[in-house]
């Protein structure tokens, strides 16, 4: 018979698993709220007409199409099926598809329930989205976005506030890193500064990369991309400039001076760095003019952030994105949000050892009794245990104790009570801490105030 298997890109998780992620969505939801976000959910699920053509050309071939319910192909006609026009073929069999972000989503959201929500609207979600891209380390098909956007306003202080809650995250996962940061109307600019306005969209697409290709790779893709040599030496001085972050607003403002969308986005970047630098964060803030972020919609500010230190790809990202809603019928309303990569985050976690011992755990108290007497004469402090706020199990039969023992030491269970014939004379249990061996006679209540 053969074995069961999952999609590639895809995982199960086991109890274990789900304890340290349970504590990594924990920690974000605690940060989410803590700032006056509120949750909303949305469907698996979306029109395709509002998924497609949001994501860039590249977006759209990493879609999850839905074929439609029941016989999807009885209106179809031979020549359409042999034609193998894929594109004509699914938009005639498929309507829906899986979330590729939730963004998009939400944008979605606020536009059909915009008499519903107020404004500034501050949501935040956490569910998972579905990309068909190549599976490798650190890259799922299915993975959970953590993500946190308001709508409604044009202050900047979101974008300031959002790199605090990024800063106060990673200050509780016990990790450092650096928050990048860069704005769309300085890309804009530096496009205009070398007479290549038109193709701001290939320029950020390409030296998005330069990290992973180097500077030879991205000069190569822009050359393939239309610009000339004498752009691209241009070019490189301004994405490659060195220097502290007031250094570098103040060489990009001569540099950029009087192209006026540059000089815009200076001054949004120059108030935001201001308010950060007012605040107590922690971790690194560095302006990157290499960071582009490949979505069509930003519009500004945009973050990324990686771990110091680790071999791993962004671990959260978002920026602003003015004009999303327009795409629905909604003109005017102004969003920034952000995303934590939680399942990038989690190995991060693991590779470092970082999880706390709490989070590694489940049932903090199992009873073990050698007869069915003992079964019996537990259950009342199960019960009472339970009720005290204590995760307890009880061994559900009288089996060896050797049995009884490996299934605690198997499920990382810290106490065990031993239930024998002495114990229930005396009227308690013996209580062994399975991380010290210690054994100690005690009542239920003093077995509550210990493990308390």
């Amino acid at each position: 018979m053969t074995k069961p298997g999952i999609p590639k890109g895809t995982r199960d998780f086991s109890p274990a698993e789900m304890a340290k992620r349970n504590y990594i969505f924990g920690v974000i939801r605690s940060v989410f709220e803590n700032y006056g976000f509120r949750q909303i959910e949305t469907p698996s699920m979306e029109n395709l007409s509002t998924l497609m053509g949001k994501y860039g050309e590249e977006g759209d071939k990493l879609l999850f199409k839905i074929l439609n319910s029941g016989d999807w192909a009885h209106d179809l006609q031979d020549e359409e099926l042999l034609g193998r026009n894929s594109i004509r073929l699914t938009n005639r069999i498929s309507e829906k598809g899986l979330r590729y972000d939730l963004t998009v989503p939400f944008a979605r959201y606020v536009v059909q329930h915009r008499d519903e929500v107020t404004f500034p609207f501050k949501r935040y979600q956490i569910q998972p989205v579905w990309r068909a891209d190549r599976p490798q380390k650190g890259r799922y098909r299915e993975f959970f976005q953590c993500d946190a956007d308001v709508v409604g306003s044009d202050s900047l202080l979101y974008e300031a506030e959002m790199i605090e809650m990024i800063d106060q995250a990673f200050r509780k996962f016990g990790f450092p890193v650096t928050i990048k940061v860069n704005n769309r109307k300085i890309l804009a600019g530096i496009a205009e500064l070398i007479d290549a306005a038109e193709k701001i969209v290939e320029i950020t697409v390409a030296i998005d990369k330069l990290d992973k290709i180097g500077m030879e790779g991205v000069t190569k893709e822009l050359a393939e991309r239309g610009l000339s040599d004498g752009q691209i030496e241009k070019l490189k001085p301004v994405i490659l400039l060195q220097g502290n972050n007031q250094e570098k607003i103040a060489s990009l403002r001569e540099t950029l001076k009087g192209i006026t969308i540059a000089e815009k986005g200076l001054d949004e970047m120059e108030f935001v760095m201001k308010c950060v630098g007012e605040s107590d964060i922690e971790n690194k803030v560095e302006i990157d003019l290499t960071l582009a972020r490949g979505l069509n919609y930003y519009t500004g500010t945009i973050l990324e952030v990686k771990a110091d230190n680790v071999e791993m790809g962004s671990i959260s990202g978002g920026g602003r994105y003015d004009n999303l809603t327009g795409i629905f019928g909604m003109e005017g309303v102004s969003g920034v949000g952000f995303s934590f990569g939680a399942d990038r985050i989690y190995d991060v976690l693991t590779m470092l050892n970082l999880f706390p011992e709490e989070a590694q755990r489940g049932t903090k108290l199992i009873f073990l009794a050698f007869d069915q007497k003992g079964i019996e004469y537990s259950l009342p402090m199960v019960r009472k245990a339970r009720r005290a706020g204590i995760a307890t199990e009880i061994y559900p039969e009288p089996a060896k104790m050797k049995k009884q023992m490996t299934y605690a030491n198997n499920n990382n269970i810290p106490f065990v009570a031993i239930v024998g014939d002495n114990e229930m004379a005396e009227g308690k249990v013996m209580l062994k801490n399975m991380v010290s061996g210690e054994q100690t006679l005690m009542t239920i209540e003093e077995i509550i105030d210990k493990i308390l």
